[in-house]
């Protein structure tokens, strides 16, 4: 399967290619935010934290 581009060839190439760098830069950032995110919560569950939606209706001063 032979795909001609024409004259536009290196303009679709290349819009291709930034689109592929940016979804992978998103990809990588919500990695990255989701590690630190996971990480920041362990933190806070080690320290005693909780959520308030975990308390019961008797805890609540």
């Amino acid at each position: 399967m032979t795909m001609s581009l024409g004259p536009y060839a290196s303009f679709i190439v290349t819009s291709y290619a930034a689109a592929a760098i940016v979804v992978a830069i998103l990809i990588g950032w919500v990695v990255l935010d989701y590690r630190n995110q996971a990480r920041r919560l362990r933190e806070l569950d080690r320290s005693g934290v909780t959520r308030r939606s975990a308390r019961s209706a008797v805890d609540t001063p």
